[in-house]
């Protein structure tokens, strides 16, 4: 049986045909992914995602391009969706290590700061860092507007909407 008869009975629900078609494209797979991921053990994870997905996904395969060109799109994607993610993890990470030590630092020199470390924390950095150019370093709305490629009206409404969200927030936690 060919590809194309296999890909034709695997749509219609035959899980035989979808399991060779599988098993035809598995090594192919692994190897790609071993050439992009330099580690084995995340290739062999990614072709199994890979798998996964094309036996979720596989009434969307078109015909229009071979089918281990398919595999190799969907193993592509879902690498490139891994590494975002770790990327983002990675930076999450480094800002609350920073966070922390800036906590550290800020109780070792005896100022009553943490309560507002932790509230400016929690807001989004759009707003964060003209609050913090402004407040802490004084620059002026127009300044911040530049620094941040962003309109001097918006940079002062970011600044009142987020203090009058740092004050609520600092108010709740006195009341606790």
């Amino acid at each position: 049986m060919d590809e194309k008869d296999l890909i034709r009975k695997a749509k219609k629900g035959d899980t035989l045909a979808l399991s060779k078609l599988l098993q035809q494209n598995y090594s192919f797979l692994v190897k790609y992914l071993m050439k992009v991921t330099l580690h084995p053990q995340i290739a062999e994870d990614l072709t199994q995602e890979t798998m996964m997905k094309c036996i979720e996904k596989i009434q969307l395969y078109n015909g229009e391009s071979k089918f281990s060109s398919w595999l190799i799109t969907i193993a592509t994607n879902l690498f490139i969706d891994q590494q975002r993610r770790k990327k983002r993890e990675k930076n999450w990470l480094e800002q609350e290590q920073a966070l922390r030590k800036m906590k550290w630092n800020v109780a070792n020199m005896n100022e009553e700061w943490t309560d507002v470390l932790d509230v400016l924390a929690q807001i989004n950095e759009e707003i964060r860092m003209p609050i913090v150019l402004k407040h802490y370093y004084g620059y002026s709305y127009e300044e911040i507007g530049k620094m941040m490629g962003i309109a001097e009206g918006t940079v002062k409404s970011r600044v009142s909407n987020g203090l009058k969200n740092v004050r609520k927030e600092l108010a709740e936690l006195e009341g606790v």
